[in-house]
C-alpha cells in the first residue's frame, strides 16, 4: 500500500513562486531516491529534478537550473520542489515518484499553472 500524495500546486503569474510536497506513505522513504516530472498538454512526460535517498545529491533539468530547488525530509517522509521565478512554460501536472531512474510508485499529480 505504498502511496505517494502531491500537493502545493496551484494558479501563479510568472516570476511568482511555488513550493509542492510529496508526502509518502507504505513504504520506507529513506531508502529511496525520490524524482519530480511534469507533463503539459500534447507533451512528453520529462523529469524535472531528482535527489539521492540521504540528499546527498541532486539533479535537475536544464530549464529548471537555478530557479527550482528539490529537498527532503525524511523525518517527516516528504520531498519538496520549491519553484522560483516561474515561467508559463512550467505550466504541467506535476508528479513525484520514487527512485533516480527505475520508478515503482507514482503519485497522482497537482497541477501547476502560469500565467498573468
Amino acid at each position: 500500500q505504498a502511496q505517494l500524495v502531491e500537493s502545493g500546486g496551484g494558479l501563479v503569474q510568472p516570476g511568482g513562486s511555488l513550493r509542492l510536497s510529496c508526502a509518502a506513505s507504505g513504504f520506507t522513504f529513506s531508502d529511496y531516491a525520490m524524482t519530480w516530472y511534469r507533463q503539459a498538454p500534447g507533451k512528453e512526460r520529462e523529469l524535472v529534478a531528482a535527489i539521492t535517498s540521504t540528499g546527498d545529491t541532486t539533479n535537475y533539468e536544464d530549464s529548471v537550473k537555478g530557479r527550482f530547488t528539490i529537498s527532503r525530509d525524511n523525518a517527516k517522509n516528504t520531498v519538496y520542489l520549491q519553484m522560483n521565478s516561474l515561467k508559463p512554460d512550467d505550466t504541467a501536472v506535476y508528479y513525484c515518484t520514487t527512485g533516480w531512474g527505475r520508478h515503482d510508485y507514482w503519485g497522482q499529480g497537482t497541477q501547476v499553472t502560469v500565467s498573468s
